[in-house]
């Protein structure tokens, strides 16, 4: 899909292109910043390559993990791609690639995914005096600055999820009239902290993307002398907005590793336990497990066979030294 953004006064006012083999609509009258093409056809490409007089790079190309590949200039237009995170409200978020081709005063965004600041910024410059974006330049910083607010709003929803596991971890394991509550669910929490390590990791690699399209912009902008004194200061407040947040990413995710390492240790803290419990048992059980095998022996001559009370003795003997034991046990701490 092709959709152009028209300035109007001080707003943008979107415009869908229809291109197909058969038939090209033409671009709308008027100053066009911004020309977003989302899950482009090979027709919409090749049109806008026309129109703005670049080449649009493919999916595959976009997906590159060089930094050449990924930014870099070419007749005068500055290719950037950067990589965000999606559907980051639900289970699964997934990390896609979206490249910036800024050319003279138009931008055209290249994308095969739908991130939600895409969506709302796309609502905000259709209202007026809601954004600057009367250059190409302007609508990719006020879209970055998108990006990191969104990226900012997962790193507190990550954060409180965390203070909630950690206290279900550790308040919950505090012994209650001397027994310890061995009702949680170590595995849910595990993967639980997975999920949440993963989104840390993609937010990271995602801010050092964008970290790294800014710096390019910039020494680009500056070594052809046409950078302003306003989009210079946004870059670096962008720039210092991503640092806090990688430094904050890198806070969770020192805590997410102490978190896991701290739950499978009360899973071995456990484990141990019940070992000890069997352990204790069979020591337990071994004194009268001896007394049941001496006379258990199919010997004819033993004395106590012919005792009126030889039972009852065995019996006692065996309950006695079963108990002992575990009387010495409690007094050493062991059990």
């Amino acid at each position: 899909m092709l959709r152009v953004y028209v300035r109007e006064n001080d707003r943008l006012t979107p415009h869908n292109v229809n291109v197909t083999a058969t038939e090209q609509g033409p671009l709308p009258d008027g100053i066009s910043p911004w020309l977003d093409l989302l899950n482009p056809t090979p027709e919409e490409d090749r049109f806008v390559e026309a129109a703005v007089g670049v080449s649009i790079p493919t999916r595959e190309e976009m997906q590159e993990i060089e930094v050449s590949s990924r930014l870099y200039n070419e007749n005068g237009a500055e290719f950037m791609t950067m990589t965000a995170v999606t559907q980051l409200d639900t289970d699964e978020p997934v990390l896609t690639p979206i490249t910036f081709v800024l050319k003279g005063t138009s931008l055209v965004t290249v994308r095969y995914a739908e991130p939600r600041p895409f969506l709302m910024f796309a609502l905000r410059v259709q209202r007026a005096n809601a954004v600057t974006c009367n250059t190409g330049e302007q609508v990719m910083l006020s879209l970055m600055e998108a990006l990191i607010d969104r990226i900012a709003d997962a790193l507190e929803r990550v954060g409180s999820k965390i203070d909630v596991i950690s206290r279900e971890v550790f308040r919950h394991s505090e012994p209650t009239n001397g027994k310890t509550n061995r009702t949680r669910d170590f595995q849910r929490v595990i993967v639980e902290i997975g999920r949440e390590g993963d989104l840390v990791s993609m937010v990271r690699e995602s801010l050092l993307s964008m970290n790294r399209v800014l710096t390019y912009h910039t020494a680009v902008t500056d070594d052809d002398k046409r950078a302003i004194k306003e989009a210079r200061t946004r870059v670096r407040t962008l720039q210092r907005d991503i640092t806090s947040l990688t430094d904050h990413s890198a806070y969770l995710s020192t805590k997410i590793n102490f978190l896991l390492d701290a739950t499978l240790g009360l899973i071995n803290l456990e484990q141990n336990q019940i070992i000890k419990i069997f352990s204790i048992a069979a020591v337990a059980l071994m004194p009268p497990t001896l007394i049941a095998s001496i006379y258990g022996m199919n010997f004819k001559t033993m004395p106590e066979l012919q005792w009126e009370f030889g039972y009852p003795m065995a019996v006692g003997a065996m309950i006695v030294a079963a108990i002992l034991p575990v009387i010495y046990f409690r007094r050493q701490g062991w059990l």
